[in-house]
């Protein structure tokens, strides 16, 4: 799975690119952690909620811009383009 950031192309894994799309699906619209996990992953996800922080962490570094996605401390994460990223909504 690649996606181009800024003209420049990027692999991702399966797992990387579906987060990143279903962010990508509401830009600016704050995702709960549970939320994600239940939709990116399964509904019946019993592992740590930390494979989403390393999945997040991942995104970012190949991304090569932290400020993509964007943590709202105690609720989850969404993604601010990089064309908007002074911009914040809702």
């Amino acid at each position: 799975h690649t996606v181009d950031m800024c003209g420049t192309p990027v692999e991702l894994t399966p797992r990387e690119f579906e987060l990143l799309a279903y962010l990508a699906r509401e830009p600016f619209t704050v995702h709960r952690r549970n939320r994600i996990i239940e939709d990116v992953w399964d509904p019946n996800w019993y592992g740590p909620t930390r494979t989403l922080d390393v999945h997040v962490a991942a995104l970012r570094k190949k991304l090569g811009d932290p400020n993509v996605i964007e943590t709202v401390r105690g609720v989850g994460f969404r993604l601010i383009p990089p064309d908007t990223s002074g911009r914040t909504e809702g």
